[in-house]
């Protein structure tokens, strides 16, 4: 920690380095080894209302700037978070917990949102409508939203980050980003980054807190905040929701899932258990994209699990920073207890262990996986956020649609076919905003992320990801001759 020149421990407002008016902090604490790593500025709705008027004070001298100005000023980010790539890394497996292999991919994916939506910043094109009379133009253009506030979560501190405050810096919004006290020191050091970069005071602000609740109705309530971009739990994006209603905020919410997994007779298997690791057990199952039903058609089910059990297995627990560790600790307590309470309920109505289903010392729990799982399950219903795949059991092609989508969530699916008719009917009739097809990795920057149903709405990167952060404007003109 003392050799990483990106550590901060205030909050960054108006181009300031700043600690709260109370001068209370809060502890951040390495998940796989229950250290205090640093104390971190904790800021009250007071001073974050501070950073908010720091922002729109901002906003009309950084909308007016070019979006040639402002892409280069992303691209100077974007070349020093590379630049800085191993410090922000290492940082993000601190304060997370994630193993390092996979902190170096989050720098490289979250960067990439800089990158993509620099060159965005000069495709916000209009329109020029034919007009209804011959002594009329019509003309549509799209302008920033106004000051935009980024609520983000600890399992991705980096990219989360980027993912939106990207389109809204590009559009010519300025940002308030509020990280979580589990991991805002991967927040901060971005800041800092941003800050060498040459944003102008103002434009970028990064407020941290303890206190989630106070702080993100600060931000929903405040008529200052155009717009409002959150990714969390369904249950509080609701109470952020409601919350919003009384300024009418442009909202983007993306919530909890359910993934499925379909495994269906025709599916390569090898390349099927293969997907499922990589989709089930990044960042310790810890991800809202992360497999949580994995489903198996009768006639493969058994090679299957088999082939999987025997991969989880070999999985390699253990502390994120030492070589060779595939899967990190749980985030908190509450984090384990969820995934001991899962595998509990699970084993009581009928599962049955194939490999671990054991906690180990400290956060870590080992990479388990549940055979004959069952849709009354508790696992079944809500994401277990933890290294635990249940398999259940099918017979048809209806019957893993039908399974599938019994679920109130809508945000990533999964399935393995080689029937290209049947991917193309099971893509179409999953109730989910992301399907990965034959693949268990489906994040890229150029691609939409976002879900449907409980799982929210609005979507993140490629280009739509800029329409959330603008409006859009129609400008008639009159009196042509």
């Amino acid at each position: 920690m003392e050799q990483n020149s990106l550590i901060r421990n205030e909050a960054y407002v108006n181009g300031r380095w700043v600690k709260a008016t109370s001068n209370k902090t809060f502890d951040v604490t390495n998940p796989a080894t229950g250290e205090v790593i640093a104390s971190v500025t904790d800021m009250s709705r007071e001073d974050v209302r501070q950073a908010i008027d720091a922002a729109e004070a901002a906003w009309p001298a950084y909308r007016a700037t070019t979006a040639k100005q402002r892409a280069n000023l992303m691209r100077n980010w974007f070349n020093l978070m590379l630049e800085h790539k191993e410090e922000l890394a290492r940082l993000m497996t601190l304060e997370c917990g994630k193993v390092l292999q996979e902190s170096r991919g989050e720098v490289d994916y979250g960067a990439s949102f800089i990158e993509w939506f620099a060159e965005e910043a000069k495709r916000s094109y209009g329109d020029v409508i034919p007009a209804f009379s011959r002594d009329r133009r019509l003309v549509v253009i799209k302008q920033s939203v106004g000051v935009a506030a980024a609520i983000t979560p600890w399992n991705f501190p980096l990219a989360m980050i980027t993912r939106k405050v990207g389109p809204a810096l590009a559009a010519g919004s300025t940002v308030v980003v509020k990280p979580p006290s589990e991991t805002p020191l991967t927040a901060l050091a971005i800041s800092y980054l941003a800050e060498k970069a040459g944003f102008p005071k103002g434009v970028y602000n990064t407020v941290t807190s303890s206190n989630s609740s106070d702080i993100g109705k600060e931000l929903c309530q405040n008529p200052k905040i155009r717009k409002l971009s959150f990714t969390g739990s369904t249950p509080v994006g609701k109470i952020l929701m409601e919350q919003s209603a009384s300024t009418l905020k442009k909202l983007s919410l993306e919530l909890g899932g359910n993934a499925p997994f379909i495994v269906f007779d025709d599916a390569d298997i090898a390349a099927a258990v293969k997907g499922a690791i990589l989709s089930k057990f990044r960042n310790n199952g810890q991800t809202c994209v992360c497999v949580n039903r994995i489903l198996v058609q009768d006639k493969v089910y058994d090679a299957f699990l088999e082939q999987f059990s025997e991969a989880v297995a070999a999985l390699k627990v253990g502390n994120g920073l030492d070589e060779g560790v595939q899967v990190g600790p749980l985030i908190n307590q509450k984090g384990l207890e969820k995934v001991k309470q899962h595998v509990e309920d699970a084993l009581a109505k009928g599962a049955r262990v194939t490999t671990g289903g054991k906690a180990l010392e400290g956060l870590f729990y080992q990479p388990t996986v549940l055979a004959d799982a069952t849709p009354d399950m508790l696992i079944a219903r809500e994401e277990v956020f933890g290294p635990v795949a249940p398999v259940f059991r099918f017979s048809t092609e209806q019957e893993a649609v039908q399974l599938a989508n019994d679920t109130e969530y809508g945000l990533a699916s999964y399935f393995y076919s080689k029937d290209v008719a049947r991917c193309w009917r099971v893509a179409e009739a999953l109730e989910y905003g992301m399907v990965g097809i034959n693949e268990g990795m489906i994040s890229t920057e150029v691609a939409p992320f976002g879900g449907i149903k409980e799982s929210g709405f609005g979507r993140e990167g490629s280009k739509y990801g800029m329409d959330y952060f603008m409006e859009i404007k129609y400008m008639c003109f009159g009196g042509i001759e």
